[in-house]
């Protein structure tokens, strides 16, 4: 990539950043607002629906590509995949946020969602190990593929609680993730992280750290659902082995929270799909650690994973598992704080 060509993408990324932002500042003048409740971190009634922004920026940018770039027709089902997907998730969330819709509608949704990206071609076929080389599942990746984007997804709605969180965590993958692709030579995988992080960007100044509008479902599915296809399509770089393990490196303090808690969860006898404040970095709120500084952990989470992800493209086969796992201890260590801080604070069972 040149310099020149690299100048131009900044500049188209700032104008859609700008769409982003006038998106945002309209949805706050809509006042579609979320009303605080018991389960909540904030206490005054505040606008939601700021992700539509993200969503407009995105989908304006993708379009646009889609008719110009030349390397669309060679990626011509993923962008039709992808823009007809994401476009889906993305009106069904925003009427959940006005409607409050039951959770079997939104999950309904998002696997109609998933099931047009994977029928678009975008499914893991195959794995590449270390020691075992390369792996033909086959079909068993369709469901597979199907969990992943399901799990992503809701992964990252679950996370959007606390205050710029889940939008910066986002745009930090997104960034992290440009620079691979841009590495490899995964040219829809690059343009279609940096059309989200300028989104994102957009966004975020509305969100962190005080808070004039949230990201809402529409916002938060969004992300999580782009960014699991964009993990899916990184692992058709043929030149990086176990390459959809990149995104999950990006986003492994959000998946390791949502994890976390439906396995504690389960093991306590709770119902899954009730509402709750028990995520991780809710109780680190709640343990006395400020909304910001538990957003900005995460943010590091990110970077991190994006440093190592930058490692692990570039690592011998035998040391690409150890880098991936190695992404584990500062959850564990995360968590042992969080523990502490809960009882400290005496919060009880949670």
């Amino acid at each position: 990539m040149t310099l020149l060509a690299f100048l131009r993408h900044m500049m188209f990324c700032a104008g859609l950043a700008l769409v982003s932002a006038v998106t945002v500042r309209a949805m706050i003048s809509a006042r579609v607002m979320d009303t605080p409740n018991a389960r909540k971190a904030h206490a005054n009634p505040t606008p939601k629906g700021g992700g539509v922004g993200v969503v407009v920026a995105f989908m304006l940018g993708i379009a646009l590509l889609y008719g110009t770039a030349t390397f669309s027709r060679i990626a011509d089902p993923y962008f039709r995949g992808v823009i007809l997907a994401a476009g889906a998730i993305a009106v069904v969330s925003f009427i959940d946020d006005i409607r409050d819709w039951p959770f079997a509608i939104k999950l309904a949704a998002q696997v109609l969602a998933a099931l047009a990206a994977i029928g678009s071609g975008l499914w893991i076929s195959v794995f590449h190990l270390p020691l075992l080389g390369t792996v033909d599942i086959g079909w068993v990746g369709i469901p597979l593929t199907l969990v992943w984007l399901l799990f992503a997804t809701n992964a990252m709605n679950f996370m959007d609680g606390l205050n710029g969180l889940a939008a910066g965590t986002a745009l930090v993958a997104c960034l992290f993730l440009a620079v691979i692709a841009a590495q490899q030579g995964g040219w829809f995988v690059y343009f279609a992280a940096l059309l989200l992080a300028s989104g994102l960007a957009g966004f975020l100044p509305f969100n962190f750290p005080r808070a004039r509008i949230f990201m809402g479902d529409v916002g938060s599915q969004f992300c999580g659902f782009v960014l699991a296809v964009l993990g899916v399509a990184a692992a058709r770089f043929g030149a990086v082995e176990q390459s959809f393990l990149l995104v999950p490196m990006l986003l492994s303090g959000v998946l390791y929270d949502v994890a976390f808690t439906l396995a504690r969860r389960a093991f306590a006898g709770d119902r899954l799909t009730q509402a709750h404040r028990g995520h991780l970095y809710q109780l680190a709120h709640r343990g006395g650690i400020a909304a910001s500084r538990v957003a900005l952990v995460h943010w590091g989470f990110a970077a991190l994973g994006g440093l190592v992800a930058l490692a692990f493209v570039q690592a011998s086969g035998w040391a690409k598992p150890i880098l991936a796992l190695s992404l584990v201890l500062p959850q564990l260590g995360w968590t042992l704080l969080v523990v502490r801080r809960a009882r400290n604070a005496q919060i009880g069972r949670w």
